[in-house]
């Protein structure tokens, strides 16, 4: 019996982290010598109906088809879309039938994560957003919520196994466990403990709300750190906290008053795209959980859409080959491939793997300046 109920890399890497009904599918066909040459397209609607989400999970889902006799077309990392398809497979069905499971399971994920954190980041596009979510979700995926969060252009996180996967650094500076291990009425020597204690390159970021009330805490975190202290963070419970914003625009007052209006105002604690609108003019920066973390994967689904050159679809699907393009107004448009796409439309689907080999680099900062120029051309995240 394993120690974790985690399905390692080497199931999804054979095939063996699939649903049954392939490895039967599979029995099946080689029972019946049937093995058709096929084109299968990832959607999750068929028609533009003006909700766009994120396209995200491409550099996994590439590893995973890397090395199948198949060729891949999909859309970039960090590209919008709206209806049609954003992965689109050519060759044997057999060749490729029983990674279905898996390959879903890294877009559907990652895009849901992704789309989340991009509303979030558009409702404080001035402000510091850091992910806190990966506490919610198994500790498995920590990596793929950091990634979909840094896609949407967040700038950090905070799970330090994902920054070794990503190759980043985590970040984070005291939680409420801190201060309450040092005892009430001790919250300065817990702060001065934390101050003497992390390298010099961590900010020194005050947690101020865990006794008392978050002004009293704020200015005795100014009293105790003085000139070092870069940041004070607001992490009052829904159940306590009252009108946050009024919270935070007293904490500012009083900062401002004293001349400590250096010291930026951090909040965290069930936070989504309404709350940073409510508090972006008020708070420098937010911790953002749940909203990403938690988020609702995309629906996709793959289809099989043409056999052995001719088109074929399920009951409810679009048969037949198709490509994606964006037009300059912003628009998404779905069309045969074989057709004219719309005038001056830029077609997304792009080589991803030629005979087997991944032909795209994987440049996460490029995805990330992609993913918030394409919002910015589409308007997603627009504020009512």
């Amino acid at each position: 019996m394993p120690p974790f109920d985690i399905v390692g890399p080497d199931a999804i890497r054979d095939g063996t982290a699939t649903d049954a009904y392939f490895s039967r599918t599979e029995t099946t066909l080689r029972h019946a010598e049937r093995n058709p040459t096929v084109v299968a397209e990832v959607t999750a609607d068929q028609f533009p109906d003006g909700d766009f989400e994120l396209f995200a999970g491409v550099k996994d889902a590439a590893s995973l088809l890397s090395g199948l006799d198949v060729d891949v077309d999909a859309m970039c990392e960090g590209q919008l879309f709206d209806g049609g398809p954003v992965l689109r497979i050519e060759g044997s069905y057999l060749e490729f039938a029983r990674f279905e499971t898996s390959l879903l399971g890294f877009l559907s994920h990652a895009s849901g994560m992704a789309t989340n954190a991009l509303e979030a980041r558009r409702a404080a596009p001035d402000s510091t957003v850091l992910s806190f979510g990966a506490r919610h979700v198994h500790p498995s995926i920590a990596a793929t919520v950091e990634r979909s969060a840094l896609l949407a252009g967040f700038d950090g996180f905070s799970h330090v196994a994902a920054g070794d996967v990503l190759g980043r650094e985590a970040g984070g500076t005291m939680p409420h466990a801190l201060l309450i291990c040092f005892g009430r009425g001790e919250q300065e020597r817990a702060w001065r403990a934390f101050d003497e204690a992390v390298a010099p390159d961590v900010p020194r970021v005050a947690l101020c709300d865990t006794y008392s009330d978050e002004v009293d805490e704020v200015l005795r975190a100014v009293e105790t750190l003085g000139d070092d202290l870069d940041s004070v963070r607001i992490d009052t419970t829904g159940s306590r906290r009252g009108d946050l914003k009024h919270i935070v625009r007293e904490v500012r007052w009083e900062l401002n008053a004293r001349g400590h209006g250096d010291i930026d105002v951090f909040v965290s604690g069930g936070l989504g795209p309404a709350e940073l609108r409510h508090l972006r003019d008020v708070a420098d920066g937010f911790g953002v959980g749940g909203h990403v973390s938690n988020a609702d994967p995309v629906d996709f689904a793959l289809d099989i859409v043409e056999v052995d050159g001719e088109p074929a679809a399920k009951r409810g699907k679009l048969s037949g080959t198709k490509q994606v393009y964006r037009t300059p107004d912003g628009g998404h448009h779905v069309g045969l491939a074989a057709r004219e796409g719309p005038e001056g439309g830029e077609p997304l689907l792009e080589p991803l793997i030629r005979d087997g080999e991944v032909v795209r680099e994987f440049d996460l900062d490029a995805a990330t300046t992609r993913a918030l120029a394409d919002a910015e051309a589409v308007g997603f995240g627009t504020d009512a």
